[in-house]
């Protein structure tokens, strides 16, 4: 086709619409490598700075897929279900819903991502775990959905690849924040990975990629659009991030807390949300007359835990790393604690060693941050209130900054959270 860059960039640039066939040519034309890298950068900027329409959006992500392979489970004899969060701070809950799920009659097939900067990855936290292997061949990945009804693994390269190429270059340009380049980017892989239904937690808040719930709707609605589109069943939650989420920050400290949920404890807030995940992907399935909760306490989301990640070389019962070292803040008056901010505390927890700064960083699994209390509780002056991890104590100087300002203990009776679920979207 007659296309070049500058064409497409200079359309962009003043505000035009891209037709499919220049999206097609750009799309692959950038993944061949006949596209450099700066012409796409200022094409992705100009996407930024003037958006897409449906139609743009929905052309991008079907040439991101066709970029790659596209899996398929089709074949098999259960509706599959897929969740995926924009991430935030202790946002464990892959970990306890997947096999929650898959023990309520799903085959959950997730396709997962490692932590960068503050926000924690799931590989990160199921690595922790002794012997357990995140790449895995299409082939191990069957295997393994078929012995424990859920697998958990990072994405093959042949997944999409043209998303994998862009995502590293907006990632140094300064196009992160495109809500058009977000929604393809996380839908290009969800919908190459074959899932049958999708549900997307939405995070909003400090701690969250989207700071406010006008933005975090925006970017929802996208993406159920994209997902519906695709002919994927998908809803969206809006769910808070402007506190922690659980107890525990880390990755060590977050697979206990899931096995805490898993074994029918765990904290309010992290069960409250599994559960509205594992109802929401049911429904989404099309599985009724299953009782997730009743699947915590009966120990069944336990074994298809145990089994899952068993089958994937890991010991369920190994012991898991714990860092060297711990240093306690305690409260410095007796009241309310009325804040707690999540990005404060997951910067704390990534100057610990709980998270990297570039993707070839290595990461500190026994590392991160326990709270001994959340936003609205009692606390009396000299009581623990927050734990630090670290496998250096020079590490504690740097964390113990980001926390100066991010809890606060005063007479207010109401700390004015976001409400744990936010909203709810389909398409």
């Amino acid at each position: 086709m007659g296309f070049d860059a500058v064409e497409i960039i200079t359309i962009k640039r003043d505000r035009g619409e891209l037709s499919t066939p220049q999206i097609d040519w750009v799309i692959d034309a950038y993944t061949r490598g006949t596209v450099a890298d700066e012409q796409m950068s200022a094409l992705a900027m100009a996407i930024l700075l003037n958006g897409m329409n449906r139609r743009e959006i929905a052309d991008w992500t079907q040439a991101m897929i066709r970029s790659g392979e596209r899996m398929d489970w089709s074949h098999l004899d259960r509706p599959t279900a897929d969740k995926h969060s924009t991430g935030g701070v202790g946002d464990k809950i892959t970990l306890p819903l997947a096999p929650l799920v898959a023990a309520c009659g799903a085959y959950v097939p997730q396709l997962s991502g490692r932590g960068l900067g503050h926000t924690g990855g799931t590989l990160d936290k199921l690595e922790s775990i002794p012997g357990w292997r995140a790449e895995l061949s299409n082939e191990e990945m069957l295997a393994v959905i078929r012995a424990s009804g859920a697998v958990v693994c990072a994405a093959g390269t042949g997944l999409a690849p043209a998303d994998k190429k862009l995502y590293a270059l907006r990632d140094v340009t300064g196009t992160v924040e495109s809500i058009p380049l977000i929604a393809s980017s996380i839908m290009s892989k969800k919908i190459a990975e074959g899932t049958g239904s999708l549900v997307l937690d939405v995070k909003v808040g400090s701690g969250a990629f989207m700071k406010n719930v006008e933005n975090a709707r925006e970017l929802a609605t996208t993406m159920v659009a994209l997902g519906t589109d695709a002919g994927v069943r998908t809803v969206a939650l809006l769910t808070a991030m402007d506190r922690p989420l659980g107890r525990k920050i880390g990755n060590t400290l977050e697979v206990e807390e899931s096995l805490e949920v898993l074994a029918g404890g765990g904290p309010a807030d992290v069960v409250e949300l599994t559960l509205r995940l594992a109802h929401e992907m049911l429904a989404a399935a099309g599985i009724s007359g299953k009782d997730p909760e009743r699947a915590l306490k009966d120990g069944s989301a336990m074994d298809a835990w145990r089994r899952m990640i068993t089958a994937q070389g890991g010991d369920p019962d190994g012991l898991l790393p714990q860092a060297a070292e711990s240093m306690t803040l305690t409260a410095p008056a007796s009241g309310v604690l009325s804040r707690l901010d999540a990005l404060g505390v997951g910067v704390a927890a990534w100057r610990l060693g709980a998270g990297r700064a570039r993707k070839e960083d290595p990461v500190s699994f026994g590392a991160g941050i326990t709270l001994h209390a959340k936003p609205g509780d009692i606390v009396r002056e000299g009581q623990p209130l927050i734990t630090l991890h670290a496998d250096e104590t020079a590490r504690f100087e740097r964390a113990l900054q980001s926390l100066e300002n991010a809890y606060e203990v005063s007479a207010a009776s109401d700390p004015g959270l976001l409400p744990l679920v936010i909203d709810r979207i389909e398409g």
